[in-house]
């Protein structure tokens, strides 16, 4: 039995570099570092596979003259002096012989007059009105591949298109790379497969599913064996059925931690030996290393973030190493260069890569740091791209510009519309009317009203969502807009007006029944900027409320669905938010009023596909209707225009 109760600490927090280099004067020992051996198979089964050796023809395509066209085959000097208003007759088979397309040309032919310069004069006799040259409408033997010609070079990854030049220059079947096989071993008592419901304290166990598809998709085979509990005994012994099938690598998935149920470094090391353990990257500094029964053994972070990084850093380079694909040709996704919305602060020690979203408004990339933690698989669905800021550099100020491997097409980033400001669930929704009917992607972020407005002010972004309140005249937005935009001329176009109101729990126990009440519940605020926030302010102020009197007030979330996963969990009694919130997460709800969303767009983006998208779908019946059918939305003025001159006067 393996004895382990004391917690695991790094053995060194090393540079990446080095790591990587460990890696590979471990393989170089075992032997294990060179391109895999090569397998045949046939075409119907190569595409994605790695070409081992260099394809050369062994015959030419065509192998044979052959007509281009439908017509007849001639001597091109027989044509000589035919017109459309002097035609000249040709005698079959002597003169002319009828041809399809790809027949083999006659012995004694040089070209082939099109079908539609013939006219039938009898059995015997044709009339062309065009004269041909010698080869014309005529693919020479060779045209298109010659013999001995090289086709594919070695390392060339197969394409569908490829397979055919494969097989017209005579192959049937190809040499290709083998595909490395690695084996996955999920660890942790607390996780459960994708199949089962989690109780309070389970997870379910999603990284595998991640990782076999980004080997897979790399040119692997991955195997998950079942889910090991946090027990060393059973890990060692899964780790030894794992060797026993002589797999290429193994990823223990989890437990590389210092954590003290974490027994994948002590496990590795009784088996063979540990060579990294910390590596100085983040997210995913517990990364594991080492060798048993001359197999690599890869432990990989739990969280979600940093298991995706590990691959990206350590397992498909190294993948990409067996298959013999050059890492300046495979292992680097297409990049940019994007100038930071804000700025980037990085650890010195350490290599940092950051998810970014990305924009192109007007000419230039713009990148917005995602601030989810590695735990956080959104951010990861969400990203555009990943930044990497090397190790000993403190980070980069906003302004600054910064290389983006991209996630994403380059074509699909420069097509997205931009919306920054107020959060609305349903963005989401008029997202998917803009994908489906236009094709264009709607990327949003939650800066709060005042931080969207801000945000068109520095140009970063195409259009804004807010939804300011002014206690003066009652009025929404526009007081704000001339303020912050002040001498550019914008446009507000209404989204919706959204129900606001108190979210309580099931059955309001605490028989909270408006904004004077919060000084005796705990309370879930919104961030500093949001139009709810500055809805409750004002409230407050109107009431003689002050901040300090309401526990919870300085507690924020930067979304209404954030509020509500607050309110659900306890965390607080109750917190502002819009309907839909409530409903979406089973509260009740205690209406303190309605709003007008508005989205603000300056005039030079309104000429934007993704604005104009926008408005149509303002206009839509379908979208509004959609829209209309979610708790607490009016539509009545969606689609409503109001416009703010640069001199400040306002036109509807």
């Amino acid at each position: 039995m393996i004895e382990t109760t004391e917690r695991n600490f790094y053995l060194n927090d090393i540079p990446m570099t080095v790591a990587q280099q460990r890696l590979q004067d471990a393989l170089r020992q075992a032997d294990k570092h060179h391109p895999l051996e090569a397998e045949r198979v046939g075409l119907r089964h190569a595409n994605g596979r790695i070409l081992a050796e260099a394809v050369w023809a062994r015959r030419s395509s065509p192998h044979f003259h052959a007509s281009a066209m439908d017509g007849y085959a001639v001597l091109a000097s027989d044509t000589i002096g035919a017109t459309e208003t002097s035609s000249k007759s040709l005698t079959l088979p002597e003169q002319a012989i009828p041809v399809n397309t790809g027949s083999p040309l006659p012995t004694g032919k040089n070209a082939v007059v099109m079908i539609e310069h013939v006219q039938q004069v009898d059995a015997l006799t044709i009339s062309i009105t065009q004269a041909v040259v010698p080869f014309q409408h005529v693919r020479l033997m060779g045209e298109d591949i010659v013999e001995t010609e090289l086709v594919l070079p070695a390392s060339h990854r197969i394409r569908p298109v490829d397979l055919g030049a494969i097989a017209g220059c005579g192959h049937h079947e190809v040499w290709v790379r083998r595909r490395p096989h690695v084996i996955l071993i999920p660890t942790g008592s607390e996780l459960v497969k994708v199949d089962q419901n989690p109780h309070e304290g389970q997870l379910i166990e999603f990284n595998s599913l991640i990782l076999s598809a980004q080997i897979e998709e790399a040119g692997g085979i991955a195997s998950v064996m079942d889910i090991i509990p946090d027990e060393p005994d059973r890990l060692m012994d899964a780790l030894q059925t794992a060797t026993d099938q002589q797999p290429h690598l193994i990823l223990i998935l989890s437990g590389s931690s210092a954590g003290s149920k974490d027994f994948t470094s002590s496990v590795i090391g009784q088996m063979g030996s540990v060579l990294v353990h910390g590596v100085a990257v983040r997210p995913g500094h517990p990364v594991i290393m080492g060798m048993a029964k001359h197999i690599p053994i890869i432990g990989v972070p739990g969280y979600p973030v940093s298991a995706t990084l590990t691959a990206e850093i350590f397992i498909l380079p190294l993948l990409h190493q067996w298959l013999g694909l050059h890492p300046a040709v495979y292992a680097t996704l297409p990049s940019l260069v994007a100038t930071l919305t804000q700025k980037l602060n990085s650890p010195i020690g350490d290599d940092d890569f950051v998810r970014v979203s990305l924009a192109k408004i007007g000419d230039t990339f713009l990148a917005t740091p995602i601030s989810k933690g590695a735990g956080a698989i959104t951010s990861l669905v969400r990203a555009d791209g990943i930044a990497h800021v090397p190790r000993l550099t403190e980070g980069v100020e906003a302004g600054g510009t910064i290389s983006v491997r991209l996630y994403r097409p380059l074509s699909e980033i420069e097509n997205a519309v931009v919306l920054m400001g107020s959060h609305d669930p349903m963005l989401d929704l008029l997202g998917q009317f803009l994908l489906l009917e236009h094709g264009i992607r709607l990327t949003s972020s939650n800066v709060g009203s005042l931080g969207g407005l801000i945000a068109l002010r520095r140009n970063h972004a195409h259009g804004a969502g807010t939804h300011l309140l002014d206690p003066v005249t009652g009025d929404f937005n526009i007081p704000y807009v001339k303020q912050y935009l002040a001498g550019q001329s914008i446009l507000l176009v209404t989204f919706a007006e959204r129900e606001q109101g108190l979210l309580v729990q099931r059955g309001n126990p605490l028989g909270i029944t408006s904004i004077a009440d919060l000084t005796r519940v705990k309370f879930i605020n919104r961030q500093r900027g949001a139009g709810t926030r500055i809805l409750l302010d004002d409230t407050l102020k109107k009431l003689e409320i002050a901040p300090s009197q309401i526990q919870g007030y300085t507690h924020e979330e930067f979304t209404h669905l954030g509020v509500a996963a607050a309110v659900s969990s306890g965390i607080g009694d109750c917190g502002l938010a819009i309907r839909q919130a409530a409903v979406a997460l089973g509260l009740d709800f205690v209406s303190v009023g309605w709003e007008r969303y508005e989205i603000a767009i300056p005039l030079p983006h309104q000429s934007h596909p993704g604005i104009q998208a926008i408005l149509t779908q303002l206009s839509n019946t379908a979208f509004l209707s959609a829209l209309a059918n979610q708790a607490g939305y009016r539509t009545d003025l969606s689609g409503q225009q109001r416009l703010i001159h640069e001199s400040g006067m306002l036109t509807a």
